[in-house]
């Protein structure tokens, strides 16, 4: 297994650490995200998957000209459970209710899945990380149900 502190060609990766406890919703998790990631800027991403995967590709916040980026993620299962299907559901239901801002047809197709165990808001961000194979996401090591160590 290689050294997550550094990448392929050796050179240090930048860390960044997500506070879990924090989050207790999809609009908690945005306010940790720009924590995280956006201090020193004099904006914020919006709740969206799609602010989220932009900020991802680095050209602004925490990310600008730092990659590869190792995130830890303290209390991953407390946030998995605050974007869990409840809060997914909620999320889908606004969505509906907005018909001139979305298409409703994708949006029940969505909460159908969702009803047969399809994904979490939870399973989507990690899908959204995932397609950005210059940042490692990885829950903290011994710290999966509490915050970042004091």
């Amino acid at each position: 297994m290689s050294d997550p502190s550094t990448s392929s060609a050796g050179a240090p990766v930048h860390t960044l650490a997500i506070d879990g406890a924090a989050i207790h919703g999809i609009a908690s998790f945005y306010d940790e995200i720009n924590r995280v990631f956006m201090a020193g800027e004099d904006w914020t991403l919006g709740p969206s998957l799609d602010a989220l995967d932009d900020m991802l590709y680095g050209g602004y916040g925490a990310l600008r000209g730092r990659a590869p980026a190792l995130v830890l993620w303290h209390g991953m299962d407390r946030a998995r459970a605050a974007l869990g299907v409840a809060a997914t559901r909620a999320y889908y239901l606004d969505k509906l209710a907005q018909p001139q801002s979305f298409k409703p047809e994708p949006v029940r197709a969505a909460l159908a899945r969702l009803a047969q165990g399809g994904p979490t808001y939870f399973d989507l961000v990690l899908q959204v990380f995932a397609g950005h194979p210059n940042i490692v996401l990885r829950a903290a090591p011994g710290q999966e149900h509490g915050g970042p160590p004091a």
